[in-house]
């Protein structure tokens, strides 16, 4: 395993050579552990940073003086240099070996409920479009994201108490 977790250290450290210079710290994010994937605040810092983060582009949006061209173009720019930042934070929480098997684990066990539930969803779209034509919501895929969510909050309660 130790040499499976240096080798995703060192690919890590290769992707991330070009992001050494962005706005948030990992320092004030911690991994989301019970209520989905990517990063949550810690720190004061943290949420100061998703406030300036969201509040310029709320602004922008919410005033009359640029067109709907103009608006498409900087909320995709902000958006993608957030996804960077955001990346460039996620890259370099500091996480040990324990942590590392504990979100493998819990991904793991997310992946194959959405399997789940995905699979029974697509069978009974199957049957039901064969007798009756029309549109509906797709409540299994939400239901899949859910069941997913659901799953990793357990497994992180679960495995975070347990020896690995």
């Amino acid at each position: 395993m130790t040499n499976k977790l240096e080798i995703y250290n060192i690919e890590l450290e290769i992707i991330n050579i070009n992001y050494n210079h962005m706005f948030g710290k990992p320092a004030w994010f911690q991994r989301r552990k019970y209520t989905g994937w990517g990063i949550a605040p810690k720190t004061w810092q943290g949420w100061v940073y998703v406030i300036v983060a969201v509040l310029p582009l709320v602004i922008f949006q919410s005033l009359p003086y640029w067109s709907v061209e103009v608006r498409y173009w900087v909320t995709i720019g902000w958006v993608a240099l957030l996804v960077l930042d955001v990346f460039h934070i996620m890259t370099h929480l500091d996480r040990d070996e324990r942590e590392y098997k504990i979100e493998a684990i819990s991904e793991r066990n997310s992946a194959w409920t959405m399997i789940l539930i995905i699979g029974i969803g697509v069978a009974y779209q199957a049957f039901k479009s064969a007798s009756v034509q029309g549109m509906e919501v797709d409540s299994f895929l939400i239901a899949a994201l859910i069941g997913g969510v659901i799953a990793k909050a357990v497994s992180n309660l679960y495995y975070s108490k347990k020896p690995l």
